[in-house]
């Protein structure tokens, strides 16, 4: 395949699997080649302590071939910064492939690029999703014509391979596979609302029914703005 230009948003507090999972499948993938784009090059923090080196600026980037957002708490910031939003608003509309992971989708919504499209993200923002203009689907990855958006966190590697597959073919997404040998085989089956204890589920929905509450006020802010 021709050479494909992939690049990652990068902003404070985002999670840091949400975007090593998928940077680690993409960067595979014949042809392709990653920057990851912050507004300055400072060390960006994530929300577990590991610091994030951006390879360019936004203003230094350049056209991408394809665009992925990650979420995490740090996308309040990004939904508020006009700086983040015009950069993924402009990348997302001339981009190939606009994609995100997590609750990135709310920072492609933010920007414009997920109205009346099909999408997904963690199960407990799904129903935020209409906020920002999309249409909410209960699914690990979700197509939607040239967006594709991926479940929380790590979802971001079935997207990823979902990916591959579709630009690059299905064998080259296979060969991926192995080679980060993703088999999974957790040692609970509870992943999911649906799948998890009840009592589990209730006490991880208490843990984010503030925050919620919070984000939803955000959301709503945005959208008058």
């Amino acid at each position: 395949m021709s050479a494909l230009r992939i690049g990652f948003v990068l902003f404070p507090n985002l999670t840091q699997l949400d975007f090593t999972g998928p940077l680690q499948v993409l960067h595979r993938m014949p042809g392709a080649t990653t920057v990851l784009a912050a507004k300055t090059r400072a060390p960006v923090p994530s929300d577990c302590g590991l610091d994030l080196l951006p390879t360019t600026t936004f203003a230094e980037c350049g056209p991408l071939d394809l665009l992925c957002v990650p979420g995490g708490f740090g996308v309040d910031g990004a939904i508020e910064d006009d700086e983040t939003l015009s950069f993924v608003r402009e990348q997302g509309s001339r981009a190939t492939y606009v994609t995100s992971v997590c609750t990135g989708a709310f920072v492609l919504g933010a920007a414009g690029l997920l109205q009346g499209k099909r999408a997904t993200t963690h199960w407990a923002y799904h129903h935020l999703l209409p906020r920002v203009g999309a249409t909410p689907v209960k699914a690990r990855v979700v197509r939607d014509g040239n967006t594709f958006t991926g479940g929380g966190v790590t979802a971001g590697i079935d997207f990823a391979l979902r990916v591959v597959a579709e630009l690059a073919g299905e064998a080259a997404a296979r060969s991926i596979q192995l080679a980060i040998e993703y088999d999974p085989a957790p040692p609970f089956d509870g992943g999911s609302p649906e799948r998890a204890l009840a009592e589990t589920t209730e006490a991880v929905r208490g843990r984010f029914a503030k925050r919620l509450a919070a984000f939803d006020l955000l959301l709503a802010k945005a959208r008058r703005d």
